[in-house]
């Protein structure tokens, strides 16, 4: 239903727009400002009550404000700095991986891509803010010429029998030349919030693109490190490969020595050298490995492959130094995947704002003013050719409340799910940061018996091959200590390289890594 309240006005030579239209509809303008109100219901994060711990659950009696150390097991520290708030470069300190992340800061194709929707989000929001404002549109100097027949409104039959007579030709046209120009503005003014409701949805998105953007860079660091970490750890086995296959070959000429003496047989000859050429392979498979991981660095770079150059040994790489874990309620705030999940809710619960006002009226105010004249020679002249017209309408929706009544209620379903994939989100993050949390601690206490465990393997070694030397071990002893040692030696190396990437993992599960 549409109700003009509003009349045409137009100015000639005779009349001039009327004051008192003008002053009734600027006075029925303020009187909608005063009665108007935002329908639907403001936004306020939903509480979860007992569902949402106040400590991080590691296992222990107590998870509260844990620390992380790099020589005992998590424990509470309530003098050092939040996780979440460490700028990364403060955080991770070796200058190589500094340098890398760097690169991948600016050239990382997902954190460009990142970035566009950020921009993208950023213009919409800008485009909701002017829609508050009128629409403006200019119409040039615009010449037409029309042609009617003699049936239509009386024109052409009328203006026939004048000039032609009482029975001019069936087939008569006539024409009409019109020159106009004018300028048009439409402005709906925003009486139950609608236009509000769209701005906060817009915003929220916005917001939504910012916090993606940070959730990409977490990511990008944490797995920048993690493959850095891959590759020293790589480099490391590879040279622990190679020593081991040195001291193969070294049991193989004493075992050749001894054969050639008489005192072994060719049996020992070949399990040994079996035992070498196994110590060989693994040279190979992990040279395989850090190719494939040099060229997942290079992507995540977002360059193509090429060498990378690993300065820092194995062993100089050193654990962090110990930070609170703070509660999991700052994962709201510190997470980017949790905050992005907040602002779809808030974007659902302005949607249903926007359905609400859709079921009510609308109003809108139209207005344009410009030169309309039959006549070239005056239509530049404004007293004779000016024209301006305001009008407004009010628009209320009747035989489809139906329909916007569902819209509206699926809307309030929405939003009942997006608060649910809140509340689901927000459990998962804390779940990530108490199995953080949780597999630091088991992995320092696996990683202390690794280390007790290549000393036996390292003496244990030492011992078998004086034994041998003397005559006091066969070399099945020799070989099954080179194994042992071996194997010790590479378990000590993985077990270090996850307790590193589990202290970046850590970082990243708090919220870490955007500052």
């Amino acid at each position: 239903m549409k109700t003009s309240f509003l009349s045409t006005i137009k100015s000639n030579k005779k009349s001039k727009p009327s004051a008192g239209l003008a002053k009734a509809a600027l006075a029925a303008f303020a009187m909608v400002c005063v009665v108007s109100c935002k329908v639907g219901e403001e936004y306020t994060r939903p509480d979860f009550g007992d569902d949402i711990s106040s400590e991080f659950y590691t296992g222990e009696e107590k998870g509260q404000n844990m620390a992380v150390d790099s020589t005992n097991s998590v424990e509470v520290n309530t003098d050092t700095i939040p996780m979440s708030e460490i700028p990364w470069k403060d955080y991770i300190t070796d200058k190589t991986l500094q340098t890398l992340i760097d690169t991948a800061l600016v050239n990382n194709i997902d954190l460009q891509k990142a970035m566009k929707n950020m921009e993208i989000g950023m213009e919409e929001l800008a485009q909701s803010k002017a829609n508050f404002f009128p629409s403006l549109n200019a119409r040039p100097a615009e010449y037409r010429r029309e042609y009617y027949s003699e049936n239509y409104n009386n024109y052409g039959s009328n203006r026939a029998r004048r000039n032609h007579g009482e029975n001019p030709p069936e087939s008569f046209y006539t024409e009409r030349l019109e020159y106009a120009s004018a300028l048009q503005a439409n402005w709906e003014i925003d009486v139950w919030g609608k236009l509000r409701w769209q701005k906060e949805a817009a915003r929220a998105q916005f917001m939504k693109s910012k916090e993606f953007k940070k959730a990409v860079q977490t990511s990008l660091i944490s797995e920048v490190a993690a493959t850095y970490f891959n590759l020293v750890r790589l480099k490391s086995q590879i040279e622990v490969a190679q020593k081991n296959y040195a001291l193969s070959d070294s049991t193989l000429n004493i075992v050749q020595l001894q054969y050639d003496a008489g005192e072994s047989t060719s049996l020992a000859i070949q399990q040994t050298k079996s035992q070498k050429l196994k110590a060989k392979t693994l040279i190979p498979q992990l040279e395989r490995q850090y190719v494939i991981m040099e060229n997942k660095l290079n992507r995540l770079l977002g360059r193509s492959p090429r060498p990378i150059q690993i300065e820092i040994d194995f062993e100089d790489i050193e654990f962090q130094e110990r930070y609170t874990s703070g509660v999991p309620l700052e994962l709201i705030k510190n997470r980017p995947d949790v905050a992005m999940s907040e602002y779809e809710l808030i974007t659902a619960n302005a949607d249903a704002g926007v359905a609400n006002a859709l079921r009510y009226p609308s109003l809108s105010i139209g207005a344009s003013a410009g030169l309309n004249s039959f006549k070239l020679d005056e239509f530049l002249d404004p007293v004779s050719s000016g024209f301006a017209i305001l009008n407004g309408a009010i628009f209320q929706p009747i035989f489809n409340n139906r329909k916007l009544k569902t819209n509206y209620n699926v809307a309030l379903s929405k939003k009942e799910i997006a608060q649910l994939d809140f509340k689901d989100d927000l459990i998962t993050a804390i779940a990530d940061v108490s199995n953080s949390l949780a597999k630091m601690e088991k992995l320092k206490e696996e990683y202390a018996i690794a280390q007790e465990r290549i000393e036996v393997t390292q003496k244990g070694l030492k011992d078998a091959g004086m034994l041998f030397k003397g005559g006091y071990a066969n070399y099945l002893e020799v070989i099954s200590a080179q194994s042992d040692a071996l194997e010790s030696e590479l378990n000590l190396i993985n077990i270090k390289n996850q307790l590193l990437i589990a202290n970046v993992e850590l970082y990243r599960s708090l919220g870490g890594g955007w500052q």
